[in-house]
């Protein structure tokens, strides 16, 4: 019977654990950026973590055809510009903000096609949280306008990043994913050289840059590839629901970001959203492990 309820609660730890290692090197990230600046700690980031995953995963094992290169080529792009924009807003603005901001673009795509009466209420709550973040509300009018608009620039991205991953289904996921971040890296890079130059080579700077990206790449991948063998997407898609609550709690923690209760409000609004569109959404329309992960 124990062994029985371990085996079932193994799936959903993996996910938490997957989303609190994401936001912890985050937090480590976010603190790169007196050193490097956010361009800089972005090329660290998935500079070191598309190395990772090219030598943990091979993928030139599997043949590529030149309609899928063109496809990885546009997901890659993506994903790289969502981790540039992104870590920008993270300059200005709450990391648990900048993430509930980000979740504009999934839930929306999740929901852009729905015709069910319960999914507007998914929308209501989707839209409800991201006016109580805009600059404009009056419950956080001292949040940055610039940092805003490069988190829901980081949105757009995250969005356009699961509709290209989604024409890759059928290649091997290790394969996909290895390349989409070399790509990433190829267009973030040099964003990162430009502002930070010689100091990203600096041997303290690329041992923290390192343990970055395997703290928020490796682990997550790993444990989420665990998870999803185990969970269906629905049941996946509600425990990935608690990351801007997490985000929120460790930029508390680690950066000393305090958030007042019309802004905590906003993620609770996101969450139900983002809980609520997995269990209604139809599977066609979720999106895939690695949109969660390489946030």
């Amino acid at each position: 019977m124990t062994s029985h309820r371990y085996s079932k609660a193994l799936p959903l730890l993996a996910v938490l654990g997957s989303v609190t290692a994401l936001g912890i090197g985050t937090s480590f990230a976010k603190q790169l950026f007196p050193q490097v600046g956010s361009l800089g700690t972005t090329a660290l980031r998935v500079g070191f973590s598309a190395l990772l995953l090219l030598a943990l995963w091979r993928p030139w094992r599997w043949p590529l055809a030149r309609a899928d290169a063109a496809s990885i080529l546009r997901y890659g792009v993506a994903l790289g510009f969502m981790n540039l924009l992104f870590y920008l807003a993270l300059r200005t603005i709450p990391f648990g903000l900048a993430v509930a901001i980000e979740f504009s673009g999934p839930l929306t795509l999740a929901l852009i096609s729905s015709r069910r009466p319960v999914d507007f209420v998914w929308l209501a709550l989707a839209v409800a949280g991201l006016a109580l973040l805009l600059p404009l509300s009056a419950g956080t009018a001292g949040l940055d306008p610039e940092g805003v608009l490069y988190a829901l620039a980081a949105a757009v991205c995250w969005a356009s990043y699961i509709v290209f991953g989604k024409r890759l289904g059928h290649l091997h996921s290790g394969q996909s994913v290895a390349l989409g971040l070399s790509v990433a890296a190829l267009a973030v890079v040099p964003f990162g050289v430009w502002q930070a130059g010689s100091a990203l080579l600096e041997p303290r700077i690329l041992l923290f840059g390192l343990a970055v990206a395997v703290v928020s790449s490796a682990i997550p991948i790993s444990l989420e590839m665990l998870a999803l063998k185990r969970l269906p997407k629905e049941a996946f898609g509600i425990m990935a629901s608690m990351e801007p609550a997490v985000a929120a709690v460790l930029g508390l923690l680690m950066l000393g970001e305090h958030l007042s209760a019309m802004q905590w409000l906003a993620i609770a609004c996101t969450m139900l959203a983002a809980a609520g569109s997995s269990v209604t959404a139809r599977r066609d329309q979720m999106a895939s492990a690695p949109a969660e992960v390489l946030m």
